[in-house]
């Protein structure tokens, strides 16, 4: 059952036919936030640029791939369920792997390997609400066919979130946290 259909800021936020009175905005349901890089990343964003890659020297960052230096990033999205309902919000973010799974990665997602094993990497995005002094590790995983591969994180908070969900006042607060405060607009 979903829980949250009981929430009124909830149904507002899922009503595309809802607007705020206010200000006229209305909302779909949940969308997820991208990292355009990731945070090590010394060569400006890749949306900015209006590039489809951005290349400095040996440096390389597209949309699902990135070489800075000898390190070696892909793209990945790691889900958070929403308790109460059967939403799902995805961070599209950045996870440094080892060269070796890097090529593998790519070898898989070009079609010219038939599996890609899952294998260690680190997150590199600080993201709201899981704020961390120390690295946070995790595991890529293949995505679902054509889709990004996940990141399942190792320990800590942001796995317990991985494994227990995050609440809906949580998700606003990531959204607040990223620059789009939602809540505002929800109360009728």
């Amino acid at each position: 059952m979903n829980l949250l259909a009981l929430d009124s800021r909830w149904q507002r936020f899922n009503d595309e036919n809802w607007a705020c009175p206010c200000c006229g905005q209305a909302f779909s349901g949940v969308f997820d936030i991208g990292y355009d890089h990731p945070d090590c990343w010394t060569h400006g964003s890749l949306r900015e640029s209006g590039q489809y890659a951005l290349q400095v020297g040996d440096d390389k960052l597209s949309s699902d791939l990135c070489r800075w230096e000898d390190h070696r990033f892909v793209c990945t999205l790691l889900p958070l369920p929403i308790k109460g309902s059967e939403e799902v919000f995805n961070f599209a973010v950045w996870a440094s792997v080892k060269p070796a799974d890097f090529y593998n990665y790519i070898d898989f997602a070009t079609g010219e390997a038939p599996a890609f094993a899952p294998c260690e990497v680190w997150l590199m995005n600080d993201l709201p609400q899981f704020a961390s002094d120390e690295p946070i590790s995790g595991q890529l995983q293949p995505g679902p066919d054509g889709q990004r591969p996940r990141l399942m994180i190792s320990d800590g908070p942001l796995a317990q979130a991985q494994a227990e969900g995050i609440s809906f006042d949580q998700l606003l607060d990531i959204y607040a946290d990223t620059g789009t405060d939602v809540r505002p607009h929800l109360n009728g």
